[in-house]
């Protein structure tokens, strides 16, 4: 049975691959972007089966409108992928007041308003499933990408609360965590602070030179796949990594933290109190 999907982000990218992917299988896609004209390869192709809608995640009252553009126009909204955001690039000092508010206003108030507009969509029919792309990063961090890890930590806190509040409505949450992918996202999509600040050289230059192993690089057509199992499941994963960077990185840091927890739990059960 086919299933209605609303994707933020469309014009690139994941949004634009999965999107087509879903078209190709014979779903309803509602593909949103900045630029419409991005998405014309897509609409000449599939005709009737996409309704592309012009928005910008960071406007409210612009997703609003989307999402009851979308539920008239197809008549229901199976699954909400909320793939729309971008990378700041840089230490967290070198990070303007501009770009801060900018980064946290697309990858984090952009997923909430997208969200909060498509939930009485969702309550109505009593069903519903939403996807939040958020990153492995907003599960452990990486040098020079501190308000980015800052943005995807808070969509973890806040998906996961919301996965909490409508379970017994039918609605279920999955957020998905990949490391970096070949795709624009580190290229013409990022943003980079000014690096002004030379004692913070070597820790740019040690990124760089990470960033310069392609095996640390997935393959963005190999979430096909993935993804379209997570859409079809009928119990998906509350969470799941996209990458063996991912899936190491938070095997690492997971198994690093409960190693602190238990050193210090004597400290912690004293600061109770009783």
């Amino acid at each position: 049975m086919s299933k209605t999907i609303f994707i933020t982000g469309a014009s690139r990218g994941f949004g634009k691959l999965w999107a087509e992917a879903f078209l190709k299988r014979g779903d309803k896609v509602v593909a949103t972007a900045r630029n419409l004209s991005t998405l014309n390869d897509l609409v000449a192709k599939y005709g009737s089966n996409i309704l592309p809608v012009q928005l910008d995640v960071t406007n409210r009252q612009a997703t609003i409108d989307a999402v009851q553009k979308a539920a008239k126009h197809f008549g229901r909204i199976d699954v909400l992928i909320n793939n729309a955001g971008y990378g700041l690039f840089g230490t967290v000092e070198e990070s303007s007041e501009e770009q801060a508010r900018a980064q946290m206003e697309t990858n984090f108030f952009g997923l909430l308003w997208v969200t909060q507009a498509v939930l009485p969509v969702m309550r109505a029919q009593k069903s519903g499933h939403i996807i939040q792309i958020s990153s492995f990063l907003g599960v452990t961090t990486i040098p020079m990408l501190g308000v980015y890890n800052a943005s995807k930590f808070a969509v973890e806190g806040l998906s996961e609360t919301l996965a909490s509040e409508v379970a017994h409505l039918g609605i279920k949450v999955t957020l998905i965590e990949p490391n970096g992918f070949a795709t624009e996202w580190a290229g013409a999509s990022a943003e980079q602070t000014d690096g002004s600040i030379g004692d913070y050289s070597p820790v740019r230059e040690g990124f760089a030179k990470a960033g310069e192993n392609a095996e640390i690089w997935g393959k963005p057509e190999a979430t096909v796949a993935p993804i379209l199992q997570v859409v079809d499941n009928p119990n998906p994963p509350s969470r799941l990594l996209f990458g063996k960077i991912a899936y190491h990185g938070v095997k690492q840091a997971y198994t690093s933290r409960l190693a602190d927890v238990e050193t210090w739990k004597d400290v912690s059960l004293a600061a109770h109190g009783s």
